[in-house]
């Protein structure tokens, strides 16, 4: 059944317990179709595992999620269709070229090779790197790589494009041209897109709604000016400063702070 409301995500009380460690604590959100919706978070608040929820690769305690009105627990393929993603980390082959990287993931969505062939010249050239098609991705920059991810996320039209820390290490020129690339995206194809990210000010700049986890609880969620309004603060970053504290914090080290506490 194909989404006919305005609301392309739905989560409703979604949990993620492990033993002793609650890492996602009964939230719930909606994201409407066309939107730019930020996700931010300390390290170990609880984004990267609710990010694997929502596209299928990590299974809730409880709770239900609706991605383009499909359940990501009965209906797994038609989610998996319904979306693109940029993983935080490298996922591309760096011993293929770029063009057999893009072929070798619509095959994967069964794309037929006329269309596979009109749609990766269209997107390669969408990220500027076509004349770069038959080009190791060992030789490529991280930017590159980057925007190559882009591109293949989006082989197959997907209406959500998740971007898992998508300018992670990048330099600004990169980010901004990798911004620019998403943007006309939004704009052009009404493309959802769900972002985490550490760059707050991208956020603050980029984003329709932000929502903002800590310790597994969803603690604001609403645009930035409200945010701001709401915590008193000048910018995004200083009211993510306001609800989450200044304390210096590593993913292990905190993940495994909150499973101490949850055993006393």
């Amino acid at each position: 059944m194909e989404n006919t409301n305005n609301v392309i995500i739905k989560v409703k009380n979604l949990t993620k317990q492990y033993k002793d460690f609650l890492a996602v604590d009964d939230i719930s959100f909606e994201v409407k179709k066309g939107e730019i919706f930020a996700f931010l978070g300390p390290n170990g608040a609880g984004k990267s595992t609710t990010i694997k929820m929502l596209t299928t690769l990590l299974q809730p305690s409880s709770g239900s999620i609706e991605i383009n009105s499909y359940n990501t627990k009965t209906e797994k393929d038609e989610v998996r269709r319904s979306f693109g993603i940029v993983f935080q980390d490298q996922s591309v082959d760096e011993e293929l070229t770029a063009w057999e990287n893009m072929l070798f993931h619509a095959t994967l969505y069964g794309i037929s090779k006329k269309e596979s062939k009109e749609k990766i010249e269209d997107l390669l050239k969408f990220v500027d790197l076509w004349d770069r098609k038959d080009t190791l991705l060992k030789k490529f920059s991280g930017g590159m790589k980057r925007r190559l991810e882009i591109a293949r996320g989006l082989i197959h039209e997907p209406l959500i494009l998740f971007l898992d820390e998508p300018t992670l290490g990048l330099d600004p020129q990169t980010r901004a041209k990798m911004w620019e690339h998403i943007m006309e995206l939004n704009k052009t194809k009404q493309m959802t897109v769900f972002l985490t990210t550490h760059y707050i000010e991208e956020a603050e700049k980029m984003a329709d709604r932000v929502a903002i986890i800590d310790k597994g609880k969803i603690l604001v969620n609403s645009t930035t000016e409200d945010i701001k309004n709401k915590t008193q603060t000048k910018s995004l970053e200083e009211a993510f400063l306001s609800l989450t504290g200044r304390e210096i914090r590593s993913e292990n080290v905190s993940s495994l702070d909150r499973m101490r506490r949850f055993r006393k």
